[in-house]
């Protein structure tokens, strides 16, 4: 294809990826050249991930940090340092010719670092992801969403919503690339713990699964390795939903399956982009760190050993078991249905919050962990830790 004066090649583009929608990796680059506008906005001169669905939607994707060694000539790399020794040259993508590159690489959605390529120590984006408990409705997180507008704008920040695409809300405000990603997560984590106060009912700044009611504020998508799914991003849903822009005003009625591939690119052409005007919109962090001294130092569970023989891990503030440990969501999930099926009467009394699902990082994918929280167990009838169902070592062969 000729995109943006040059040639990009795409390789079989006649392959299914959304199989319930018949949707091709042809019609997915389409649908980003489309959008174009919006897409570039997110991601221009901004390092990024490259998550690649090299077997699908229905597989999990691997995280490639490094730029691919056989790439065009027109295609940047940054240099992203890490505090553990590491580095990594990462893609800058520049114009639409670069949106369709990495989509034939097998990216479904895009995920930029919150810098710009010239000064990537200091994050020029404050990024906000609603993420609700198992059992919370959308109007609630919308409810929370409202909150966080709140308290930006109270601390002289512009708000800018979208659609996560997945079961959350997404919200940003850009910043002045004057402070560095320790600030800016300090600054994100007084957000979340603001909007805790103002509505404790709603939402919650725990960090702690177990300990969480509601809709979390996550902040830590501000630290320096995290990386969110940019504005226009297609995500791996069965109906290819977008994670797309809005105005204010339309969020109160906003429903998360009226933004896919095939309504956002008519969207984008009726209303533009609610977005525009976005980098012009930046502000300071100081009014947010001055109220972070204010709250003084946010409250951390107490580390000790407790049940755990491992030396200085956290313990516990509520009573967990681990049953599964698994390559991929399925397995763990079929772990845990063994174990429910050994204790059908402690399955029957858990809330929807109790049964805790964490995607964890591995070498180049995430692998899954399932634990319990007996809270809602009489602690005579709270089964023991038992083996795993599923015990799957992401780092089996890795020579430390």
């Amino acid at each position: 294809m000729e995109v943006a004066g040059r040639d990009v090649e795409v390789t079989h583009p006649d392959k299914i990826v959304f199989p319930a929608l018949g949707l091709t990796k042809l019609d997915l680059v389409r649908y980003y050249l489309a959008v174009a506008g919006g897409a570039l906005r997110g991601v221009r001169d901004r390092p990024m991930v490259l998550k690649r669905f090299v077997k699908g939607i229905d597989q999990e994707a691997f995280f490639q940090k490094r730029a691919p060694a056989k790439r065009p000539d027109w295609i940047r790399v940054a240099r992203l340092d890490y505090a553990r020794g590491t580095f990594a040259e990462e893609t800058v993508v520049d114009d639409a010719a670069g949106l369709a590159w990495v989509v034939n690489l097998g990216c479904i959605d895009l995920n930029p670092h919150p810098v710009r390529s010239g000064d990537l120590d200091h994050p020029d984006e404050l990024r906000i992801d609603l993420d609700p408990v198992p059992g919370v409705g959308w109007e609630q997180i919308l409810d929370v969403a409202q909150v966080v507008r709140e308290v930006l704008i109270d601390h002289g920040l512009t708000a800018w919503p979208k659609t996560s695409g997945s079961r959350g809300f997404h919200i940003y405000a850009p910043v002045a690339p004057q402070w560095p990603f320790r600030s800016v997560r300090q600054a994100a984590e007084t957000v979340a713990r603001e909007v805790e106060l103002r509505a404790p009912t709603l939402a919650t700044s725990r960090w702690w699964k177990e300990e969480r009611q509601g809709v979390f504020v996550d902040f830590n998508q501000n630290a320096k390795d995290r990386t969110v799914a940019s504005a226009y991003s297609v995500r791996a849903t069965v109906d290819a939903r977008v994670s797309t822009p809005l105005r204010w005003e339309e969020v109160a009625t906003c429903r998360p399956e009226m933004f896919t591939v095939r309504t956002v690119p008519a969207r984008f052409e009726r209303l533009g982009d609610p977005w525009q005007g976005m980098d012009e919109a930046t502000g300071s962090l100081e009014s947010l760190l001055a109220r972070a001294r204010e709250l003084g130092p946010a409250e951390r569970a107490p580390r000790g050993s407790g049940h755990d023989p491992t030396a200085g891990r956290r313990r516990p503030q509520r009573p967990l078991v681990e049953i599964a440990r698994a390559r991929t969501r399925e397995e763990a999930m079929a772990g845990y249905e063994q174990w429910a099926r050994r204790h059908p009467d402690v399955a029957a009394r858990l809330e929807p919050s109790d049964l805790l699902v964490d995607g964890m990082r591995g070498r180049s994918s995430l692998w899954y962990r399932i634990r319990v929280n007996l809270q809602h167990v009489p602690e005579p009838e709270r089964p023991a830790q038992e083996a795993l169902e599923v015990d799957y070592d992401p780092w089996e062969g890795v020579v430390w």
